[in-house]
Parts: C-alpha cells; structure tokens; sequence
C-alpha cells in the first residue's frame, strides 16, 4: 500500500486553514506532515515554515498574495516541495515571483479550486467564442462575505479571462470594473464586473450574456467551504511528483488547454 502523501498546512489558524486542515485529516491518502502560521505565532502543534518545508511532500496555501509569493520562493530556493495556491488578489511582481518559482518546482495556482466553478469556466470560454462583441455584452457578478479583502475575487477574474480568451482578447483591455456617474454609452466588447461584500456568503459567481431581447446568465453557488478542501486535495494529489511549472485547476481536472 502506497505512503500517504504528506501535507503542510499554511496560515494554519486562518478560516481556510482550518479547514484544509480537516479535509486533510479525514482523507486516507494524505498525511497531516505540518502545520503553521505567520512568524510569532503560537499554538499547539505549530512548527516554522522551514520545519513544514522539510517535512511535506506539497504544501497547501491559502494566506494572503505577499506570503503565498514569499512561501513559493523558499520553496524554489531549497528546490521543494511543491505547492498548491488559493490566495488571490496578486500584484504584478507577486505573479513574477510565483512564475520565477515555478521554473524550479511544480505550483498549482488557481482562483477556485471547486470543480464547478471550473466547469463554469469552460463553458463561460465556449458562450463567449460563440457570442462575440455584435451579439451580446458580458457581465460577471460575484458576491462574497464582508471580511474578503480583494475585490473582484480571483474566481471572478479567472471567469473575466475565460470570457476573453473566448473573444480572443486580453482582459487587461476589455474589462470594466464598476459603473458610476455619467458613463454613456457601454462600448462593444466591454466585460463588466460588479460586486458585492457582506454577510457570512461563501461565494456566488455568474457571468450574464446580455443581447437585444434575452439574457443568458451561468452561475454558480458554494454552500461551505469544503468544496475548495476537495479540490485542493485533488490538485495536491495530482501535483505531487510533476516535474516544475505552473499549473492551474484546469490542468488538475484534465480539462484542456484555457
């Protein structure tokens, strides 16, 4: 019978560290390896982030974007172990380090990691392909608790790059975050966020195609969060052992190139 697979827990004490902590536990193919926080943290059974990198085989991240490009770093530099991602909310240089990291271990990185959020993504790429510019504007709404710090969420930015990979255009140049005062008319092509923050809502996303006469609208709704738990177990098992790159969910799931 195969080993388990050991697994460090990052920013252990936080709401999805917990969690993933659980999930962890209660799978018998992975082995809890380490758990541990922000330096001067306390708490039983915490150990340094040098003591969990030696000890794990991946190490799962769900902290904020300056530690999760600061942890990916160590990682590289001591060549392992590899990573599994879910903090969003990146800067350019943050992206930067992770890609520079990723030359020498294997990081999955993904704004979502639930398996319907991701097959959402599929299909928001296809009705894009198929509904350009003339036919339709894209709106993508998401709404999450009050204490998300980072706005649209990584979730609703991955939907934005799937609706305009399906145009075949960057996001970067399409997207509209917000609308307020004297706007005028919306320009052809234009991808709309909106947003909302507030309450205990652990997620909801949908992406509305707007055309003269009907709306189509996809969405998705997550109840717990252990539906991200899942899927960074599946992406922690599937990561183990792949040679360096950066990887997304999509790559995990087998569900073809973005």
């Amino acid at each position: 019978m195969p080993q388990p697979l050991r697994i460090a827990i990052a920013g252990a004490l936080g709401r999805m560290g917990r969690q993933m902590v659980e999930a962890v536990v209660a799978d018998p193919r992975l082995a809890l390896a380490a758990r541990f926080h922000r330096p001067g943290s306390t708490g039983e059974g915490l150990v340094s982030r040098d003591e969990a990198l030696a000890l794990a085989d991946v190490i799962i991240d769900f902290t904020t974007p300056a530690a999760s490009a600061e942890l990916a770093e160590a990682c590289a530099l001591r060549g392992g172990p590899a990573l599994v991602i879910g903090s969003t909310g990146f800067d350019a240089a943050e992206l930067a380090a992770i890609a520079a990291a990723a030359k020498k271990i294997a990081i999955v990185r993904s704004g979502s990691y639930s398996l319907g959020l991701n097959m959402l993504t599929g299909l928001v790429e296809q009705a894009a392909r198929a509904l350009g510019p003339g036919d339709c504007d894209i709106e993508i709404f998401e709404a999450h608790h009050r204490s998300k710090v980072d706005a649209p969420s990584g979730t609703a930015l991955m939907l934005g790059d799937a609706a305009a990979q399906g145009r075949g255009v960057a996001l970067a140049d399409a997207a509209r975050r917000g609308h307020d005062g004297v706007t005028f008319a919306r320009p052809s092509g234009e991808i709309g966020f909106a947003v909302a923050r507030g309450g205990s809502i652990v997620g909801e996303h949908s992406v509305s195609f707007l055309a003269d006469g009907e709306v189509l609208t996809l969405s998705h709704s997550a109840d717990d969060r252990s539906m991200f738990a899942r899927g960074a177990m599946a992406a922690a098992l599937w990561v183990a052992g792949r040679p360096p790159g950066e990887y997304t969910m999509r790559d995990v799931l087998a569900l073809g190139a973005s």
